[in-house]
């Protein structure tokens, strides 16, 4: 049986003391998981510089001791690789360092999205905004206003995402305070929200937030951010009852990462784990291709040989859609399961 971590974590309901004391050191993460002297993981320490390292000790808690191939570890963890300069990856992979208004991207015709926070609770090392210009792009509130101006005079709009870095990293105040805002605009039916927090740390799902979104004019849709199902613990199950009950529809989001959750079974367990918890699988994106994190890349015809496979495993409805988006396209592109032939 796997031996996990056990780490004395604040209560549930304090979510801001959990997010001070993230760990940001690789020697404290590798100290605490019992592979400190592990020369592969230490010899990509200095790829803190490139990316810091943030991980919240609630997450921590879910890696297996010991194990240097943990799934969840290796999300986190600096790598060597990091320095490698691949072709075809870059820095602005989907073309979006360049907003209509401070922090708003217009990409989709009905949907705009807001980057409410810039920061994160923790740093995925293939995050494919990890060299996004977000002090051009600031959540304040001055720019949030003229965000919502330019969302008050398009009336093409009728979702609006709030993302980031996490959404979620705002305070309950500040969300309280944009959601009004949005609900006075006729044209806006839906609030999309896409977060890591609810599974690093499940206690940000507090009772008020879960209440203003209870009573909100808008539909609201929690899009979470889960790649494995050693993800998924009683905390995060509790939060998402919470949100059920207030009425917010429940997805995820995958990518499907090399070494982390490249094969049909870990993506079925994980299918089910987020049925289990209330959660529908939503989509399942290939790598984005952000200069720093090839070392994660599947291939386009592994990816469609693996989700074939998944079929096979799980109900058709808890597949998720296998897509990649690409820069100044109109939406997600969905890939064909059929393998294309040389």
């Amino acid at each position: 049986m796997a031996h996990i971590v056990t780490l004395n974590t604040p209560s549930r309901e304090d979510w801001l003391s959990q997010l001070a004391d993230v760990i940001t050191s690789p020697d404290e993460l590798l100290r605490l998981l019992d592979l400190e002297a592990n020369e592969d993981l230490l010899a990509g320490r200095e790829a803190k510089r490139l990316f810091a390292l943030r991980v919240p000790r609630a997450f921590v808690a879910r890696m297996e001791k010991g194990n240097p191939n943990d799934p969840l570890l290796k999300q986190v963890i600096t790598s060597q690789d990091e320095f490698v300069a691949a072709p075809g990856f870059s820095t602005d992979p989907l073309e979006e360092q360049h907003s209509v208004v401070p922090g708003l991207l217009h990409k989709y015709l009905n949907r705009a999205l807001l980057l409410v926070k810039g920061g994160c609770a923790v740093n995925c090392r293939y995050c494919f905004r990890r060299h996004f210009p977000y002090a051009e792009n600031q959540g304040n509130k001055r720019n949030w206003q003229v965000a919502l101006a330019y969302i008050a005079a398009h009336p093409e709009l009728d979702e609006i995402i709030f993302s980031g870095g996490d959404p979620l990293m705002a305070k309950d105040h500040e969300l309280d305070w944009l959601i009004s805002e949005l609900e006075a605009i006729p044209h806006i039916k839906r609030l999309r929200i896409h977060s890591r927090l609810p599974v690093v740390i499940p206690a940000r799902i507090t009772g008020a937030l879960a209440e203003r979104f209870a009573r909100s004019s808008l539909q609201i849709l929690l899009v979470n951010h889960i790649n494995h199902a050693q993800e998924i613990d009683d905390d995060f199950r509790a939060a998402m009852k919470t949100l059920r009950q207030a009425g917010v529809t429940l997805l995820n989001q995958s990518v499907l990462l090399r070494g982390v959750n490249d094969n049909a079974q870990t993506l079925a367990n994980l299918s089910n784990a987020l049925f289990d918890a209330g959660v529908m699988p939503y989509y399942l994106h290939v790598l984005d291709k952000v200069q720093g994190a090839a070392h994660f890349m599947v291939s386009d015809d592994e990816a469609r040989t693996i989700v074939r496979e998944l079929l096979t495993l799980i109900s058709g409805y808890m597949v998720p859609k296998l897509a990649r988006e690409i820069g100044g396209e109109p939406s997600k592109t969905p890939l064909d399961l059929q393998l294309r032939q040389n």
